[in-house]
């Protein structure tokens, strides 16, 4: 064979050995399923939610893993970090009616949804995880004490309803303790020049996290322009669902395709000695 056949030869089993491997990573890739975390699959008792009276400390769903905190000071009182509710009472304001989602219900008429309280909501997830995002939307108790004020919690707008007022949560990722970024989205805003414009979300919005990139955990932390003597007047509440990820492929699986690709240059080199 002479010296040209030759390199053709080895030239064309190095290329399908590196196309062999870049299938292979292809595939890893490509058959990574998606995860949502929809809530529906938590059994509630006939209350309809559930807010860790049991003193679990949390609860999984899927690969994640939701933050808890309960003390009892009587009548069932008090919890923070997430719930997990079905009530989809729209109407009814004050701390009564904390357990509601704005919309009536859970994502495309879905029962259950998660809700947040505080800055102690912090989701835990199993790996290191790619999230593409969330729907989130208020809970009745939020939106309403913007848009009517009560006791507690200025009405957004203020009596000329011009005031530039909002309110937003901040959406950390965290990979090894470290941050990786944050998203922020706006459960109300009011600072538009044109009041027409000002908005209270009613509705599931999709939340954009893939900016994120590979996190173990994400932290919740609530703002507004509403602050006192204690801090935050409006209520600190989020309601979730269908939390969407993709896990990151298996070292073993990428470990495998750069072997292969050595193994491909390895044989090539000896040939050429």
């Amino acid at each position: 064979m002479s010296h040209i056949a030759r390199r053709a030869r080895r030239s064309a089993l190095h290329r399908i050995v590196t196309l062999f491997a870049l299938a292979t990573l292809g595939v890893a890739a490509t058959t990574a399923q998606a995860t949502t975390v929809n809530f529906d699959s938590f059994a509630l008792d006939p209350s309809g939610y559930y807010n860790g009276s049991d003193l679990a400390g949390g609860f999984t769903i899927g690969n994640a893993d939701f933050t808890n905190n309960f003390t009892d000071f009587g009548g069932g009182c008090c919890w923070d970090g997430w719930s997990v509710s079905n009530h989809g009472d729209i109407s009814t304001p004050g701390f009564g009616n904390q357990y509601s989602s704005y919309t009536g219900g859970g994502v495309g008429g879905s029962s259950n949804f998660g809700v947040g309280f505080t800055d102690s909501a912090d989701i835990t997830l199993n790996g290191a995880t790619a999230v593409t995002g969330a729907y989130l939307t208020n809970t009745t108790y939020a939106a309403l004490s913007m848009l009517n004020g009560d006791a507690f919690a200025k009405q957004f707008g203020g009596a000329s309803g011009t005031d530039a007022d909002w309110f937003n949560v901040t959406i950390e990722g965290k990979l090894g303790g470290a941050s990786t970024g944050s998203v922020v989205f706006y459960l109300a805003d009011y600072r538009f020049a044109d009041s027409a414009d000002d908005y209270i979300i009613d509705e599931w919005t999709w939340v954009d996290l893939s900016s994120l990139g590979t996190i173990d955990e994400l932290d919740f932390t609530f703002g507004s322009s509403d602050v006192g003597t204690f801090g935050i007047n409006t209520p600190t509440y989020v309601a979730i669902d269908s939390l969407t990820s993709v896990p990151e492929p298996g070292s073993g699986t990428l470990l495998a395709c750069g072997v292969a690709l050595l193994a491909g240059r390895r044989r090539s080199s000896i040939r050429r000695s």
